[in-house]
């Protein structure tokens, strides 16, 4: 019998809102509407925040919010909520990592997680006189930094020597609350993120995409997986955008009004970015490496998933991907706080009672 579907919604701590249209987003990337808004999330259902790492204004996005130590107040707002904090390893020092995440862990009694990005905006480390690695350089300066993470949370006296990370007799107390460690979420599409994931992350995370497209990536981190030895260790987060409302015709009328009103400048702009670093693969395979200008509308495909439609309508596409193996839905919103609400009111509901009716028929069968 499967676990139930995990819930997540994407923190707006950088302003822009999650498209890049002029449309009116009721959303808003401060502290006190964010406040209300994992409160909200807390109560009507919802596992998991995810806050975003961006370091300086780009295609749309203004203004930022730092994501540890947004998430950190987050944690400090709320009572069950667990927040995942995105952070670039090419900023962060495995070590010093390690001991703010511990140091969160106790402060919240226990509900801090990480998304290890390895990074797509070239202009933030040139900027901050960073180093830019070519793609797969990348992934495995992540792959390092996880495992020395892991190693430090593990282990009452880390050592790691790798190409990009060193440490030596490294003991970190107090250790995080959670055993064995906080989750370890990784994003990207690429087959050298796929294997990464394989190897070493908790979670994968996959921009949004077809039922055959998502079904097809989880199969093959899945085997990776099992060469690894790591047989079943690894869940799968998708991420998708939320149009849901009273009628199909009213959802599909809202997606062609964000689409109409795209910032045709930011998302061309952010579109060069990504799609050069999707291509930039050794084979080719990265993220957004197919995109089109209407999937980018949405910074992570969120519109493939085809999270549009009725509560009811919307309930059956999740149950699709939940039969596939997706375990954690990361989900975007128009206007965060009202339609983050009636999601978990209206379609949450929908998707227990789906699973329930599974799970009993597999017992009669």
């Amino acid at each position: 019998m499967t676990s139930p579907l995990s819930f997540a919604y994407w923190v707006p701590n950088v302003s822009g809102g999650l498209v890049v249209s002029k449309i009116e987003q009721r959303t808003d990337w401060g502290y006190d509407y964010n406040k209300r808004l994992a409160q909200t999330a807390e109560r009507v259902g919802f596992e998991y925040a995810l806050t975003q790492v961006r370091y300086m204004a780009s295609y749309g996005a203004e203004n930022q919010h730092e994501s540890t130590a947004f998430s950190l107040a987050l944690l400090l707002a709320t009572e069950r909520l667990k927040v995942i904090t995105a952070i670039h390893p090419g900023l962060w020092h495995p070590a010093v990592l390690a001991k703010w995440i511990a140091t969160a862990d106790h402060l919240s009694g226990g509900r801090t997680a990480i998304n290890v990005v390895s990074g797509w905006f070239k202009g933030e480390f040139t900027a901050l006189g960073e180093p830019w690695l070519e793609h797969d350089e990348r992934y495995r300066r992540s792959e390092e930094f996880i495992a020395a993470v892991r190693e430090i949370w593990t282990q009452e006296s880390a050592t790691y020597a790798g190409d990009f990370y060193r440490i030596k007799d490294f003991s970190l107390k107090p250790k995080p609350l959670q055993d064995p460690h906080p989750t370890i979420f990784q994003g990207g599409n690429s087959h050298a993120a796929q294997e990464m994931a394989g190897r070493e992350s908790d979670v994968y995370f996959m921009n949004g995409g077809s039922p055959e497209k998502i079904g097809g990536q989880i199969d093959r981190v899945a085997d990776l997986a099992a060469d690894a030895g790591r047989a079943g260790e690894v869940g799968f987060a998708l991420n998708g955008f939320a149009l849901v409302r009273d009628t199909e015709e009213e959802a599909r009328r809202v997606l062609a009004d964000i689409i109409d009103q795209a910032d045709h400048e930011a998302v061309e702009g952010f579109g060069a970015s990504v799609t050069q670093a999707g291509r930039s693969t050794a084979d080719g395979s990265g993220m957004w490496q197919d995109s089109t200008f209407e999937d980018l509308v949405q910074y992570n495909d969120g519109f493939r998933t085809g999270l549009i439609g009725t509560p009811e309508q919307v309930a059956e596409r999740i149950m699709t991907y939940k039969r596939l193996g997706v375990t954690t839905l990361l989900l975007g919103f128009l206007h965060f706080q009202e339609e983050l609400e009636y999601f978990g009111e209206r379609v949450i509901p929908l998707v227990r009672e789906l699973e329930a009716a599974e799970a009993a028929a597999e017992v009669s069968a």
